[in-house]
């Protein structure tokens, strides 16, 4: 049995698909969770190596853990030194540190998709290059190390911070497509609509919070067969000029059906999982083929999507600081994930757990999460 080292903020879901293809999982993360697979050897940062969370502690905490494979999550696409460490005498199942340097430089990234005649909202380093500066509510300001809408803003016109660059504000509805690449083609595996700064989760701002994946012809998109069709040729696209392997999402904002991409992220994303339960795939495993041996899977995603209903999740976070009770019994719901250790706390605007839903279409399932996410502040409070 292949033993795997798995590393990000959050490893729950991939190591439990990682446990399911049959692999030996060790997973180092910020939480580690109460219910994670009970095969995997869960470790916490903070809990196991007396250190705040981050990809470089992550990474030593890691040195002598023994394995032939190493996985890295968020944040780590940010921080490629950090994988280089990670990666020490292992083999690195995903995109290489030199490749993250290029896929999260945003105008590389932006002049890439512009060069193929794809829209995509403008980047610039710093308000003096805007084509407006006398307009800020046209663009947001984005860390250079961004992740789940982390410290993104509005731009007031006053001047760039160092380590954040402006994107062009889009209005449209947000949505990613997830996908497996390898030798410069890309299999798209799911486009779902994303759920950002939604107060009914606690969350504000440009926070991620959660997706939706719903089947085809579902009203969350406008145009979304159409839709569907140029986000998966946003991966092709991504695949063939940046050369990535294994698994990776694309962000986007859908305007009048078209999806104009605004990140990539290289590594494993919040809305595999939903594939999973979707379409009953392992996304890990096709992960690991592609990673080893450059294979990709036979799968259709518009066949796929007929017929379907709609599968979701929501992160929970703290609208105030907290102290959890006994947690055990929320083991017993299927729908609640990511649970947190009996007596812990947590801080306000720091995720509780994550709910899951499903429904006959995108309205229903997003209805079904509310009322979960609703449920678990009643029982807090």
């Amino acid at each position: 049995m292949i033993r795997v080292l798995i590393a990000g903020v959050s490893a729950r879901a991939a190591a439990e698909s990682a446990a399911r293809a049959g692999f030996a999982v060790t997973a180092i993360d910020a939480f580690g969770d109460l219910d994670m697979h009970p095969s995997v050897r869960a470790l916490a940062v903070g809990r196991d190596f007396g250190r705040p969370f981050s990809a470089s502690a992550a990474a030593r905490a890691a040195l002598d853990i023994e394995c032939e494979a190493a996985v890295y999550l968020s944040n780590f696409e940010n921080h490629p030194d950090a994988v280089t460490a990670l990666a020490a005498g292992r083999s690195l199942w995903g995109n290489s540190p030199e490749v993250l340097r290029r896929v999260r430089n945003p105008v590389l990234l932006a002049n890439a998709f512009r060069e193929r005649g794809i829209p995509v909202p403008s980047v610039r380093m710093n308000g003096n290059d805007s084509n407006d500066p006398n307009d800020p509510n046209d663009w947001v300001i984005k860390p250079l190390s961004s992740g789940g809408g982390h410290r993104v803003r509005r731009w007031s016109g006053s001047r760039v911070p160092r380590g954040c660059y402006l994107q062009e504000l889009v209005d449209g509805i947000p949505g990613s497509v997830v996908f497996v690449a390898a030798r410069g083609h890309a299999v798209p595996l799911g486009v779902s609509r994303q759920l950002i700064g939604d107060p009914a989760f606690g969350a504000h701002g440009y926070r991620y919070c959660g997706s939706i994946l719903a089947g085809a012809g579902d009203a969350q998109f406008a145009g979304d067969e159409a839709l569907v069709e140029a986000a998966s040729g946003l991966a092709s696209a991504s695949a063939e000029d940046f050369g990535l392997i294994g698994v990776n999402g694309i962000d986007f904002m859908a305007r009048d059906g078209v999806p104009l991409p605004i990140e990539l992220n290289p590594r494993w994303c919040g809305s595999m999982e939903l594939v999973e339960r979707a379409y009953g795939l392992s996304v890990f495993g096709m992960h690991a083929a592609a990673c080893t041996d450059a294979v990709l899977p036979e799968f259709n995603l518009a066949r796929a999507r007929r017929g379907r209903d709609a599968v979701g999740k929501a992160v929970v976070f703290a609208r105030q600081d907290i102290a959890v009770g006994d947690t055990r019994s929320w083991l017993a719901d299927a729908d609640v994930r990511d649970v947190p250790h009996p007596g812990g706390r947590i801080a306000e605007g720091h995720p509780i757990c994550t709910v899951l839903a499903a429904g006959a279409d995108a309205s229903a399932c997003y209805g079904a999460l509310v009322r979960s996410a609703s449920r678990i502040y009643t029982i807090l409070d």
